[in-house]
């Protein structure tokens, strides 16, 4: 049965992650998620960031690695072979998903590592397009990539995949356009779920709050939901927030459409829209711009009438920073 479950976790790992992306791709398209938002620069962006991360820079990380660590490492190969497949997996999951919270975390709270993650909430958008649109810099010291290399020379190469599988299968659920969770919120037999569901991974309500342009909505929340994998380390950690519904604003208050290569491989390349964090000249974090009354709230967000809310042991207060 284990086996059985490794290999679909492997196949999704390879193609099945790919006809994910692909399916809810299709279905983002044929919504019209992304009509007047997806212009040519933005779709350079996500293109660009799509593809050389996957076709250049992991494969590379992963070529290389195998290749140095038996000089830095000799006589470690397969040293871990040993281990379960179950503890392998929890050991992994949890190194794993842990060491990507800080990463991620500190650059939304160091000034100076923010411009190397900054072009992943320059989208003004959810969905598949924008899911993988990151900074070359910040994919390379990536650790994940490194991770998974290390450990597939150690003997838990099964285990590493399939949490990479799971993981990607999680992040990219919880960066779709489709509000898969909302019916969880919306009737209260499934309560009880969404109280676990939401504390424990990343699901669009919380991770779109993560992505919005604002927080005086009492919606968004960029200033936490730091989470890939498990959200339980917001929980833990005292970054997160919980309000089960959805911003209307997503991006940067004051982007102004950054030239994609400068978003792509900043600081090699510079941006010529002026005052830009991006720009030469330009600050490293820019204030925030004030959104309009009309942009801060939606009027189709509204999940359950007012007689039927939450109760209010499974809202966690929004964290103060």
């Amino acid at each position: 049965m284990i086996d059985q479950i490794k290999q679909i976790i492997e196949n999704l790992n390879g193609y099945g992650f790919s006809v994910l992306v692909l399916v809810l791709g299709v279905l983002e398209f044929s919504f019209g998620l992304y009509k007047k938002r997806w212009n040519k620069n933005e779709k350079w962006v996500d293109i660009a960031c799509f593809t050389i991360p996957k076709l250049v820079v992991k494969p590379l990380v992963a070529y290389y690695g195998l290749k140095v660590l038996p000089a830095v490492l000799p006589g470690l190969k397969n040293t871990f072979d040993w281990v379960p497949f179950f503890w392998g997996f929890i050991i992994i999951a949890v190194a794993d998903d842990l060491t990507q919270y800080w990463y991620h975390r500190l650059h939304h709270q160091v000034p100076w590592l923010w411009r190397f993650h900054r072009t992943h909430h320059s989208a003004s958008y959810m969905g598949m397009a924008m899911a993988s649109r990151q900074n070359i810099i910040y994919t390379i010291f990536f650790s994940q990539t490194y991770l998974t290399t290390a450990l597939v020379y150690l003997g838990l190469g099964i285990p590493a995949v399939v949490v990479k599988g799971i993981k990607g299968t999680i992040t990219t659920l919880a960066h779709s356009s489709i509000p898969w969770d909302k019916p969880f919120y919306k009737y209260k037999i499934l309560h009880p779920l969404a109280w676990v569901l939401e504390r424990t991974i990343s699901t669009p309500a919380t991770h779109h709050a993560h992505h919005a342009a604002t927080t005086d909505d009492g919606v968004g929340y960029y200033k936490g939901n730091f989470g890939n994998m498990f959200f339980w380390w917001d929980i833990i950690f005292g970054t997160a927030h919980i309000s089960r519904q959805y911003p209307k604003a997503y991006g940067i208050s004051h982007y102004e459409g950054d030239q994609w290569y400068a978003q792509l491989a900043w600081p090699l390349f510079k941006s010529k829209v002026p005052g830009s964090e991006l720009a030469a000249d330009g600050p490293m974090v820019k204030d925030d711009v004030p959104l309009q009354p009309h942009q801060l709230y939606r009027t189709d967000v509204a999940v359950q009438p007012e007689a039927e809310q939450v109760d209010a042991a499974f809202q966690l207060q929004p964290v103060k920073a």
